[in-house]
């Protein structure tokens, strides 16, 4: 938890040389808590008082990265309980459970690495791979190796784990688990190869102890799996969701470091009978960081990824596409001319419509600060003025021959004064709806 300004002030000299450019140690405490100076403008302040404002300053969940050949996944440095508060910062990563003497590895691995979906324009996939160590695993890490460079969680015991982290040089895999009865080797490990490692234990004050132990070793990148109980078996979808909710608070409120860190989830090992696939929704939505799943398939994936990304959205920021002139299906300079709005989700709808139907078109999507259509009309993001604005800055004109402009059914309100700023064009109302613009098109603009 960042301290005050006054509680920075008492770890200065409180000499008030003035060599850090301002007139009083006070002074400086201030900007300092504001983020407007750095601590090293001041000469005098003891390395003791370094450490304490470090500390600090430190994020209250740890960011954990799991790096391998340019490509990353990020963990933690989230801020807040509820997403509405300000944003979720960093998605948590997908990997997909395999088995190092799987004979089928390097298919499995193959048609993983391949997989991708796009949604609203951007293309998804998995994150990384998950591999059990119940067989050779520098020669599955090979394996693996030959057909992704995505990042690895390895998952075994620490003579089996060894094995197999010399071929993973350069790399940060996640080493899963140290816990109560061999957290020491797991930590040597983890040290000795620089990697992260994953912390399990049956209850919160478990992994606090283990985690503060662990961290005098002199490793830092941790990850809690708080999602076992005394049995050793995964507890219900409600007490891992309470264990989740708890660490979240205490790492925010209490500012609690020894559960400061990002969790990792396992949603096919639940034995409740709710199902891998909503066990993961709930992961994603509160609060893992890295999600192993058991299961490749894309009818789980899908709405999985696209869930991820509509959490993980800031609710602030509205996702966008380009105010541009967009063209669809090679239009002619006779094909109609549409306008919408730059919310992703509005224009893929529009453009998607028109495009599977096979008609040309125009469309013309204006600067609406990323908001639908009614929305941005109701904020005054959407108005006869932009619209006409944005058919100008396009240079539309020139590239079309007919003169008939088609706005959304909603806003029709909008006809007379876009009539009024663009005295040479013909405005037509269109439906409200995206699914109804083929049929318009091929009826109201006779187009085919």
């Amino acid at each position: 938890m960042a301290l005050t300004g006054i509680q920075i002030y008492k770890l200065l000299p409180q000499t008030n040389c003035k060599e850090c450019g301002l007139p009083t140690c006070l002074a400086f405490a201030m900007k300092l808590a504001a983020k407007q100076v750095e601590l090293a403008a001041c000469p005098y302040v003891s390395e003791e008082s370094k450490a304490k404002l470090a500390a600090s300053a430190a994020p209250p969940i740890r960011l954990v990265t799991l790096k391998a050949d340019g490509h990353e996944v990020k963990a933690g440095n989230e801020v807040v309980l509820f997403r509405h508060e300000k944003t979720f910062y960093h998605k948590p990563g997908l990997f997909v459970r395999l088995k190092a003497a799987d004979p089928d590895l390097a298919a499995k691995v193959e048609a993983i690495e391949n997989y991708t979906v796009n949604y609203v324009g951007m293309d998804f996939t998995v994150d990384g791979f998950a591999l059990q160590a119940d067989g050779d695993l520098a020669a599955a890490i090979e394996t693996v190796r030959a057909a992704s460079k995505r990042p690895l969680i390895l998952i075994g015991e620490p003579q089996a784990l060894e094995s197999g982290l010399g071929a993973l040089a350069g790399e940060t895999p996640l080493l899963y688990a140290a816990d109560s009865s061999n957290w020491e080797a797991m930590a040597d490990l983890a040290a000795q190869h620089k990697c992260a490692l994953a912390v399990r234990g049956a209850s919160l004050d478990e992994l606090a102890d283990l985690t503060e132990k662990i961290k005098a070793k002199g490793v830092e990148d941790l990850v809690l799996d708080p999602g076992l109980n005394a049995e050793g078996r995964r507890v219900n979808m409600a007490t891992w969701l309470a264990r989740a909710t708890q660490i979240r608070r205490l790492a925010l409120k209490k500012n609690f470091r020894p559960l400061g860190y990002p969790l990792i989830t396992f949603p096919a090992e639940h034995q409740d009978g709710a199902g891998e696939a909503v066990h993961a929704a709930q992961h994603i939505a509160k609060y893992a960081g890295f999600i192993v799943l058991d299961t490749f398939a894309p009818e789980l994936l899908y709405p999985l990824l696209v869930l991820r990304e509509n959490i993980y959205t800031d609710p602030q920021k509205p996702i966008q596409v380009q105010p541009e002139l967009y063209e669809i299906n090679a239009p002619s300079p006779d094909a109609p001319v549409l306008v919408t709005t730059n919310f992703s989700i509005t224009y893929f709808a529009v453009a998607n419509e028109v495009e599977g139907a096979g008609l040309p078109a125009w469309l013309v999507v204006t600067d609406a600060e990323g908001m639908s259509v009614l929305t941005a009309w109701a904020a005054g993001k959407f108005d006869a003025e932009r619209i006409a604005k944005a058919v100008k800055d396009f240079k539309v004109a020139e590239k079309v021959r007919n003169r008939t402009l088609v706005i959304p059914g909603h806003v029709a309100v909008l006809s007379g004064e876009l009539e009024e700023e663009l005295p040479d064009w013909e405005i037509r109302v269109g439906p409200r709806e995206a699914v109804d613009l083929p049929a318009f098109m091929k009826q109201a603009l006779q187009t085919a």
